[in-house]
């Protein structure tokens, strides 16, 4: 054994550093997930109100 193998933390860094790249990915992931569907949720409520009021004018419509 060398007289400074005890004091080598090279593997234990190099693990820390791939785990926090891991994290910001994963976040970075998640983060990106939940504003897409985040957006697809406000299309589809203004499609919905869209629809809703496209249907009253027709309703109105054709009752005049």
């Amino acid at each position: 054994m060398a007289e400074n193998d005890w004091s080598d933390d090279s593997a234990y860094d190099d693990a820390v550093r791939r785990a926090q790249r891991a994290t910001r990915v994963g976040w970075t992931a998640i983060t990106g997930t939940v504003t897409a569907l985040g957006c697809v949720a406000v299309v589809a409520a203004v499609a919905c109100l869209a629809a809703v009021v496209a249907c009253a004018y027709v309703v109105v419509s054709v009752n005049r």
